[in-house]
């Protein structure tokens, strides 16, 4: 699925070519929206951002002609709750992949606020969009000297019982230590007691929340995870950026439902219900191997993020991203995130 090249205009009156996506994922890298919101809808009033690729330090430009989807990933997505109206104006879409985890009094994300904020927050947000684009992530799973399966457990079942009626949908995924260096060291610089999941904790896990749900009654799905969980467990793998999703709640605009490859039968009298069906398969093919994500342009960069979470894998260091907060700061509304 390839983007559209555009000739753009910079702010200092030179011009660039930039690739125009439909659908921006913001983001994996960072949390744009407890951090960034009013640099990126400036940036979107403004028609495009720059974007400073994480392996060659090379710059490149993002426009935001032809944006259809956002798909927006956060931790504390409250800053958003203004701006919402202001992309429903615009004519482009969004949902919210909301990472609501119970890790309360662990150390593990020291600077969020509190749970029951967080909640209110989630709410407000299903209040608005509705409980199918609001969807819950408990993510990831980290287990410890002073936390196991059952008191994962416990947590996850005290948000879950509060989102009741606010959500569809419950992702998760089992903390991959070993395989990020940078989490390690993080979480090794934090004194974090931390032990890799086995197959019998992930199963464990999986059978426990099957239970749960049995009250809820959820979707629920893993994210990126390499095990199979549907048949024991009815627990599937997640797509996060999900053209299933974008079908469901968006088929009305004609210009995703192309860029998707999505072909509409209208009905007739026997069947009178339109079959819409893909005509293509939009893996992202640059994810890892196990992820389900179609293709989107992510906007947001590493080593970014204040939250500090000791497990994260987008940090490689607390001082670099609290002095790429810093010079954001100084710069609030520059093309880059980082204000550089």
């Amino acid at each position: 699925m390839a983007w559209n090249k555009v000739k753009i205009r910079l702010e200092n009156g030179e011009t660039a070519d930039a690739l125009a996506p439909v659908i921006v994922s913001a983001s994996r890298a960072t949390d744009i929206p407890a951090f960034y919101t009013d640099w990126f809808f400036s940036r979107l009033q403004k028609g495009y951002s720059a974007w400073m690729n994480p392996f060659n330090g090379v710059r490149s430009y993002v426009s935001y002609r032809d944006v259809r989807v956002i798909v927006f990933w956060s931790k504390n997505p409250a800053p958003l709750l203004p701006y919402l109206e202001e992309l429903r104006r615009r004519g482009i879409h969004c949902y919210i992949q909301f990472t609501l985890n119970n890790y309360e009094g662990s150390g593990l994300e020291p600077h969020l606020p509190s749970l029951e904020e967080r909640i209110a927050t989630f709410r407000s947000l299903t209040d608005v969009l509705g409980k199918g684009k609001v969807i819950w992530r408990f993510d990831p799973l980290v287990l410890s000297d002073r936390m196991d399966v059952d008191d994962l457990l416990e947590r996850v079942r005290v948000v879950g019982n509060q989102l009741h009626g606010y959500t569809d949908k419950l992702v998760f995924s089992y903390a991959d230590i070993s395989v990020y260096r940078k989490v390690a060291a993080n979480l090794d610089r934090e004194g974090f007691l931390y032990r890799e999941f086995t197959e019998a904790d992930m199963l464990c896990f999986a059978k426990g929340v099957h239970l749960l749900n049995e009250k809820w009654n959820y979707d629920v799905a893993t994210c990126a995870e390499e095990i199979s969980l549907e048949e024991d467990y009815d627990i599937y793998q997640n797509k996060c950026v999900d053209d299933d999703l974008m079908i469901r709640y968006f088929s009305e605009d004609k210009v995703l439902m192309e860029h998707l490859g999505v072909e509409c039968i209208p009905g007739d009298l026997f069947h009178p219900e339109d079959i819409i069906r893909k005509t293509r398969d939009n893996k992202d093919k640059g994810q890892r191997l196990h992820c389900g994500c179609i293709t989107s342009k992510d906007i947001g960069e590493y080593n970014t993020c204040p939250h500090l979470c000791a497990y994260c894998y987008a940090n490689s260091s607390k001082e670099k991203a609290l002095a790429n907060w810093r010079c954001h700061q100084q710069n609030p509304y520059s093309e880059t995130i980082t204000g550089r």
